[in-house]
């Protein structure tokens, strides 16, 4: 059997790729789109006689490798990393496809192919070294629907800007002050908790705590998209969001229909501004969830009464937990931009969507290669210290298994990643990155580690 999935696997990238590829060479290219649309596009933005996009088709293909070296496992527990884990990939090939809608609204429906699976099965580190890979896996690949959304403007003046053509976006113009109301099937990261420099795993870091704030438990399947509803102001130097979503039924499971019973309310604020002539921005993001969850202290005190492991399922009840996250990014040169995270949540109830973290700091800085003449590349160098409260620590000590951890017993000590990466841009719409992931008590574990994961990604859009 393990030969037989070994084939599986080995076969199904080449699969997943040359689908990919034919699905792509369908697509028109940048000049036969613009001839396409250029005469009958209808007016698409919030300002004045302005001309845009009426449709779009763009697309994405991303393959992501990773391996670790062995390394010290005393012992290992259902949710532990296997210390001699096979090298993994994952690949996921995405079609954007959007439409304008009256009264400067979009409709946007991705389609997308995944395969592959993160090591381990996604499991035994908080802070999982590939923000490529889902919680579920599968040796060949597979078709879903992670987005379809209707996004509208409301225009509020100020100058016009104009709207670059992307995915999930059509090209057009609009005023710099406006409403912008996002409803359907999203990611929550896709509006909320946003940063330039580091919140995109096909293109710059690849850890979960480096990408969206570790303590960051956001509504979301075992994909990352959920149902809701977004909507954010933009005014001058601020923006205000607010948005309201559906979590799962049960912790860390699929969302399979819109039930808003269990739901997240977020709010964030930024403020933009100049430093030395060089833009930044400041955000704060406060959330809430609403949903059956257990605390830890419960579910220890239940395991000592039975004389069993501590099981969170067993004492779940509808209750709330908040959380908030500090979001910072800055530019310092015109090739060198620096961030930092801070996020923390309410560690005395279970982690629900995200992953097992309850407080984290992070920072770094990218690198544009101009100095090197490769002003196309891009280095990133950061760090990030995840931590969980006293209770989850008893909880997990204990023998109680999480989101993405759980060995059994634990000898506590926080969960320190390092991550460095290099982005070569090979031709105009292609990119391969070698990534460096150097991970301190995985799991929160110091009886286990330190791990070394080795990376590449092959990344390319059309």
């Amino acid at each position: 059997m393990t030969q037989i999935k070994k084939s599986l696997r080995e076969a199904a990238l080449p699969v997943a790729i040359a689908t990919c590829v034919g699905l792509f060479s369908l697509l028109p290219t940048d000049d036969a789109r613009a001839d396409e649309i250029g005469g009958n596009a209808a007016n698409t933005g919030t300002g004045s006689g302005d001309q845009g996009e009426a449709w779009a088709l763009h697309g994405q293909l991303t393959n992501i490798t990773q391996g670790h070296p062995s390394f010290t496992s005393p012992y290992s527990g259902t949710n532990s990393m296997t210390a001699t884990s096979p090298i993994e990939e994952t690949t996921d090939a995405t079609l954007f496809a959007g439409v304008r809608l009256p009264y400067h609204a979009e409709f946007w429906l991705d389609a997308e192919v995944d395969q592959g699976f993160g090591l381990s099965n996604t499991l035994g580190v908080a802070g999982f070294p590939s923000g490529g890979a889902y919680k579920l896996g599968a040796n060949t690949p597979y078709l879903r629907l992670p987005r379809a959304f209707i996004r509208q403007v409301y225009s509020l003046g100020g100058d016009e800007q104009k709207v670059e053509s992307a995915a999930n976006q059509l090209s057009g113009v609009q005023t710099a002050n406006n409403v912008v109301l996002t409803v359907g099937k999203f990611a929550v990261p896709d509006i909320f908790d946003t940063n330039t420099y580091a919140h995109d795993p096909r293109a710059d870091f690849l850890n979960w705590s480096l990408i969206d704030g570790g303590a960051f438990d956001y509504s979301a399947d075992v994909w990352g998209y959920s149902y809701g509803a977004a909507v954010e102001w933009n005014q001058d130097w601020w923006t205000l969001r607010g948005g309201f979503f559906a979590m799962s039924s049960v912790p860390n499971a699929k969302i399979t229909r819109v039930n808003f019973g269990q739901n997240e309310f977020i709010m964030e604020g930024e403020a933009r501004h100049q430093w030395l002539g060089h833009p930044g921005k400041v955000k704060l993001l406060a959330y809430m969830n609403r949903a059956n969850m257990a605390n830890y202290d419960d579910a220890v005190a239940l395991a000592q009464q039975t004389h069993t492991a501590p099981d969170v399922a067993q004492t779940r009840h509808f209750s709330s937990r908040p959380g908030v996250v500090l979001n910072v990014e800055q530019e310092l040169t015109a090739d060198i931009g620096a961030f930092a995270r801070v996020s923390a949540v309410n560690g005395q109830k279970e982690a629900y969507e995200f992953t097992d973290i309850d407080q984290s700091i992070s920072g770094g800085l990218s690198i544009k290669g101009t100095s090197w003449g490769r002003g196309d590349d891009t280095v990133g160098i950061a760090g990030v210290v995840n931590r969980i409260s006293g209770s989850a620590q008893t909880y997990f000590t204990d023998g109680g298994m999480g989101i993405l951890i759980g060995d059994g017993k634990l000898n506590y000590a926080p969960e320190r990643v390092f991550e460095t990466y290099y982005e070569a841009k090979v031709m105009p719409h292609v990119a391969l990155t070698f990534d460096y992931q150097y991970v301190t008590n995985p799991g929160y574990n110091q009886d286990r580690g330190p791990v070394s994961f080795y990376g590449m990604r092959l990344h390319a859009d059309f």
